[in-house]
């Protein structure tokens, strides 16, 4: 699926290859929908959504400027002034922020739960609630969350569900073939997974995609083509991709827990992670390339040591990177609200790359 899904070449002189359509401007006689770029519907974003929706198991997938665009899309799609959501408390700090400015202009509410309950979702419906949204595993701890589990009460209450997939990536985990209604992505991370594109995406069944369409046609965050062909030729490499990654992530993981210049390590692919089992069973392409690790002699002092280790605030691409969440990916929450979900300062994030592991391994050994 990975290679030939939504790459149909060019008819026009056999190449092996999707062209790049550039063209903002179509002919709209004899056609049944109209070809425009702020449609979503042109031939390089229809190839790489096709692409992303067979690696999802999904029926629709669309392509955004953006892995925010594609989360407040959805999310938005779904909602309506007067509706609740609940939303697991363990998030990126960017969809945090997000819901926590945008909910109250639009007139509508949230609960944060304990995501690693699934009886807290149910706990917290109200007879407004319509979206059930959840990440796993989640930045920057890793936490992971039953889908299975809160699909079932989600369904069970005809409450939509939406899950941000990108630390899986949909090698390791497809969320759709348990339960979930809507996947999401920041393809900057493993769907581009090269360091050099920003963008996302949105799976789903053809009975929801026609109301995400709709207000992402409003909302106008839709990916250019250019950027779309990389994504489609990206693509086609994240099966070997991840795969490496799972590897090095593991021994990394098991690595850093023997040495005693480390404190707490985040990884679900260890055996003594709390929600191993419940990984295992729901990501069975592997554990992912994200970990976190404390550092006990302070991450400041650490991450000014790497050296081929990358110090950056993306994830997922093919070179390895790490990051203060406190400083990046969380920086804009409170210190109050980091402590709360367990992003001290001391937390280092490290997007594992396709390296020799052992190369990455020496190089943590000399910064610490």
């Amino acid at each position: 699926m990975s290679v030939h899904a939504g790459s149909h070449g060019d008819a026009g002189n056999g190449g092996t290859v999707t062209p790049i359509y550039p063209s903002s401007a179509y002919d709209y006689e004899g056609r049944d929908v109209t070809l425009y770029p702020r449609y979503f519907n042109t031939p390089n974003q229809k190839a790489a959504g096709e692409k992303i929706a067979a690696l999802e198991q999904g029926e629709e997938g669309i392509m955004f400027a953006s892995g925010m665009g594609a989360i407040l899309t959805a999310i938005f799609a779904m909602m309506k002034q007067g509706d609740h959501a609940v939303f697991q408390s363990d998030l990126y700090g960017g969809t945090f922020d997000a819901i926590a400015k945008e909910f109250p202009r639009y007139g509508m509410t949230y609960t944060l739960v304990d995501g690693s309950n699934p009886s807290a979702f149910e706990k917290a419906i109200r007879k407004e609630t319509k979206v059930f949204y959840i990440e796993t595993p989640s930045n920057p701890t890793l936490k992971i969350t039953d889908i299975r589990a809160v699909a079932d009460v989600a369904k069970k209450h005809k409450i939509i569900t939406i899950i941000d997939n990108t630390f899986a990536s949909p090698v390791n985990q497809n969320p759709i073939a348990l339960g979930i209604d809507i996947v999401t992505h920041s393809g900057t991370k493993y769907i581009g997974g090269h360091s050099d594109l920003s963008c996302g995406a949105v799976v789903t069944s053809k009975a929801l995609a026609p109301a995400i369409w709709n207000s992402a046609i409003h909302f106008g965050a839709m990916l250019d083509p250019n950027t779309s062909w990389l994504v489609e030729r990206s693509l086609k490499t994240i099966v070997l991709r991840v795969r490496q990654q799972n590897e090095n992530a593991l021994a990394i993981a098991r690595y850093l827990k023997s040495d005693d210049r480390i404190g707490a390590v985040y990884y679900p692919g260890l055996e003594d992670h709390p929600d191993h089992a419940i990984a295992k069973a729901q990501m069975p392409g592997g554990f992912g390339g994200m970990l976190s690790f404390e550092v006990k002699g302070g991450a400041d002092a650490f991450l000014s040591k790497i050296k081929l280790i990358k110090r950056a605030i993306s994830l997922g691409g093919v070179e390895s990177t790490m990051t203060s969440p406190m400083k990046t990916s969380h920086a804009r929450m409170t210190a109050a609200e980091r402590a709360a979900i367990g992003v001290s300062d001391n937390l280092v994030r490290f997007s594992v790359g396709i390296e020799d592991a052992a190369d990455l391994i020496n190089d943590i050994i000399q910064a610490l």
